[in-house]
């Protein structure tokens, strides 16, 4: 099944990007897709570049689009049965975006902190 996500994942990547001309779909990229056992249905999930408007509007454009991107789909992938499409926010690279800039600033308070505590400076 793993095969089979990534096809679908790199078939869809191009489809959006190279053959959809909605503007809303720019910038989007798809992170991976889940196909179901019989092959019937697949959560595709989805990033774009901006804030919950960008997101809403990167759904609404895989959402008028969706039959033309499965049609693509089904003459690119060699499968018996080209599976329905749920497109889905992938927060994850969000999240790790907001831990990133926690840990950012926490090491910076941390270096703050270490230069005004009376300690001796190390390099001295």
């Amino acid at each position: 099944m793993r095969k089979v996500n990534e096809a679908v994942r790199e078939a869809l990547a191009v489809i959006i990007s190279r053959d959809m001309k909605d503007p809303r779909l720019e910038l989007v990229t798809v992170t991976s897709v889940e196909v179901t056992g019989d092959l019937r249905h697949a959560t595709v999930y989805v990033t774009a570049h901006g804030d919950e408007e960008r997101y809403d509007d990167a759904l609404a454009g895989l959402q008028s689009g969706k039959g033309r991107i499965r049609a693509l789909l089904g003459e690119r992938v060699d499968m018996r049965f080209t599976p329905e499409l749920d497109f889905r926010i992938d927060d994850s690279v969000d999240q790790g975006m907001r831990i990133a800039e926690i840990l950012h600033e926490h090491d910076r308070r941390s270096s703050g902190t270490a230069e005004t505590d009376g300690s001796p400076d190390p390099e001295s």
